[in-house]
């Protein structure tokens, strides 16, 4: 199964954070691909420059474990994406999410996220 993380996903799966619930670790491990979006990227970047979060490994830590050959890919946003998105009913604001919920969609991907809004789109969510 190939599963689209979240970013607060990503970056508990890659730290070994105990708020990752272990069902969701274990699926991520057995998945035959993580696919990680530059939409979650570009939101490390920006809340990590705000200071509203803070890292415990370098954006090019977490690129390079990425790009390792490890099961990760990483999907760029498409015209396809950006359609999906100006249909999206507005249950959610993020636009952060809003994009990977129309990635996902379009991907026909299972997202993988504790965001309680992501279910009420027309998309699989794992937690």
């Amino acid at each position: 199964m190939e599963y689209l993380v979240d970013t607060h996903t990503l970056l508990w799966y890659l730290d070994g954070h105990p708020a990752l619930p272990r069902n969701v670790a274990i699926a991520l491990d057995k998945s035959d691909k993580i696919v990680v979006s530059i939409v979650s990227l570009w939101e490390i970047t920006i809340k990590n420059s705000l200071g509203k979060i803070e890292l415990s490994i370098s954006l090019e830590e977490i690129y390079s474990s990425l790009s390792a050959g490890n099961g990760f890919s990483i999907l760029d946003i498409s015209f396809d994406h950006l359609i999906s998105l100006s249909k999206l009913n507005h249950y959610h604001n993020d636009p952060f999410d809003r994009l990977l919920i129309a990635q996902a969609i379009s991907e026909n991907l299972t997202i993988v996220s504790a965001d309680r809004h992501f279910s009420e789109y027309p998309v699989g969510v794992l937690w």
